[in-house]
């Protein structure tokens, strides 16, 4: 049973969708119905679609349950009991079920899903019972899915897609989407115009974009530049959507600390900075411009024309770099 708890559940761990987040590990690596191109656990070693039992509802709620205790015991807060499994948490035929069992330890759950079993409607209820699910739309052309996802062969992805659209419409909870950018893949202006698109269809309450930063399951899966990642993240606030990068970020993003160069490449790892924002920033912060040419310089920062005006965003290519070390 050891064995098995400390495979099941782990944390809490500091998320930046969920707060204090303690994951329940529902599937044993790596069964998912996608093997995708920029995962960072690798190739998916088994891939299937049809549902089963891989622990008991019991086992589920005995090794959350100890994980929850063992936490309070430190002084531990817990926001959010998250389902986000080495593979698709969906697959998991007993997740409603589990959903509901663990309802009674009083902790929000929340689902991250990549959205592929969605044209199910069972799967669509299951979902239903959570507090929050992240959605994963990495591309609305077909033939761009599946070059990034590299989905079942048997998945349909118009009936995905038609399922996250009918999911978003019932779910009561707090929705999230997800949308890995990738270079040459799904970067271009005409599919991140196409993803925006689709996602205000499904009124979430938060859009992230993330980019690959640990190494992927196929080197060739480089992330976008920063241009278009901006470019994708204006998509989504011009459609009403709030938005965020999703980067591997820690720290405070919204205030300032005391620490100038600090503060600003934590904000412009968030969201891109327009001009006039940075300015008042340099304002309050008793700073001058001078401290944006030196970041510029040290290519810390980028600087990205769009619409008529200057905006800056974090070097995230050279992040990537820095934490590959």
């Amino acid at each position: 049973m050891e064995k098995k708890e400390k495979r099941i559940s782990f944390g809490p761990v500091p998320s930046r969708r969920l707060g204090q987040s303690m994951g329940i590990n529902n599937i044993p690596p790596k069964i998912c119905t996608y093997s995708c191109i920029y995962c960072q656990l690798g190739r998916t070693s088994n891939q299937i679609i049809d549902r089963k039992s891989f622990y008991t509802i019991e086992d589920v709620n005995f090794a959350v349950s100890k994980k929850i205790k063992e936490a309070t015991e430190h002084d531990e807060n817990i926001d959010y009991l998250t389902f986000v499994p080495d593979g698709e948490p969906t697959l998991d035929i007993n997740l409603g079920r589990e959903i509901q069992s663990l309802k009674s330890l009083k902790i929000k759950i929340a689902v991250i899903t990549n959205s592929s079993l969605l044209w199910r409607k069972e799967v669509r209820d299951e979902l239903l019972k959570a507090d929050c699910v992240s959605l994963k739309i990495d591309a609305v052309n077909e033939n761009i899915w599946k070059k990034i996802d590299r989905p079942h062969k048997s998945l349909k992805h118009n009936k995905i897609l038609s399922g996250m659209v009918e999911f978003s419409r019932d779910f009561q909870g707090n929705l999230i989407t997800e949308t890995m950018l990738i270079k040459d893949l799904n970067n271009n202006t005409k599919e991140l115009e196409k993803i925006a698109d689709f996602i205000s269809n499904l009124n979430p309450d938060k859009s992230y974009i993330s980019i690959p930063i640990r190494p992927p399951a196929e080197k060739w899966a480089v992330a976008a530049n920063e241009f278009n990642i901006n470019i994708g993240y204006q998509f989504l606030i011009e459609r009403g959507i709030d938005t965020e990068f999703l980067t591997g970020y820690e720290g405070n993003a919204f205030a300032f600390t005391g620490d100038v160069e600090r503060d600003l490449l934590c904000i412009t790892s968030v969201h891109p900075m327009r001009e006039d924002g940075i300015k008042k920033f340099l304002l309050k912060s008793k700073s001058d411009w001078k401290v944006i040419e030196k970041l510029l310089e040290e290519n810390k920062l980028v600087e990205i024309n769009y619409k008529n005006k200057k905006f800056y965003i974090r070097n995230f290519q050279k992040k990537i770099e820095v934490e590959e070390k």
